[in-house]
């Protein structure tokens, strides 16, 4: 994505005076549907449902067919949840837009109760970049805040399973790295240079290639 305003959503309210956008994108429906949403682990187990009913049928004396026949009948079940999850990950990543400008990173989501979370760049400790195979990854924010959001209204834009301090992320972000990198010159502007640090670490979806250990770099 280009820096022309043009090419820019709209804002929930205009931008002082000075401030200016860095970049804009939303979550890849991909890695919302896999890694979010778990559509895979959700289709397998459909799979080995249907699987395990056709084994049990023809161990009870179906002839094979009709124990295909008779397990095929979970299809449509899994159809239906397949196709709501895929609607829900489509919502969502159409309510979602990620900013980051020259003072601050602003998340855009919610689908019934369009939401803005405002995250100052001066507030943020530290991100970890977790970059999969695609090229695509996640960028969390730890944030100086008392006052955090609550996981749930932050899912899926919060790192997973940090439930007791939330931590907002950027979510299957596109092109994570060039992302990352205007992050860094965003913060770099802003806070002192030993303030924040960026992580990449070994990702561990399936998607995700192998990545060094643990090797920092410096954001601000």
């Amino acid at each position: 994505m280009t820096d022309a305003p043009s090419q820019f959503r709209e804002l929930p309210s205009p931008l002082p005076e000075g401030e200016r956008v860095i970049w804009q994108g939303k979550p890849t429906y991909k890695g919302l549907a896999i890694r979010s949403f778990h559509m895979r682990a959700v289709a397998i187990y459909f799979a080995l449902l249907i699987a395990w009913k056709a084994w049990s049928n023809w161990s009870q004396g179906q002839s094979p067919a009709e124990a295909l026949m008779s397990a095929s009948t979970l299809l449509i079940p899994a159809a239906v949840g397949l196709g709501l999850l895929a609607l829900l990950v489509w919502l969502f990543r159409r309510a979602t837009c990620y900013t980051i400008t020259s003072k601050r990173v602003l998340l855009q989501m919610g689908v019934a109760l369009p939401i803005t979370i405002n995250i100052p760049l001066t507030r943020i400790a530290n991100a970890d970049l977790r970059r999969n195979r695609d090229g695509s990854g996640d960028i969390p924010l730890r944030i100086i805040d008392d006052k955090r959001a609550s996981y749930v209204l932050l899912w899926p834009h919060v790192r997973p399973w940090y439930i007791n301090k939330p931590e907002p992320m950027l979510n299957s972000v596109p092109d994570v790295a060039t992302v990352a990198a205007k992050l860094t010159e965003a913060v770099k502007a802003q806070t002192d240079s030993s303030a924040v640090a960026i992580v990449q670490s070994n990702s561990s979806g399936p998607e995700d290639g192998p990545l060094p250990s643990s090797t920092a770099t410096a954001v601000a």
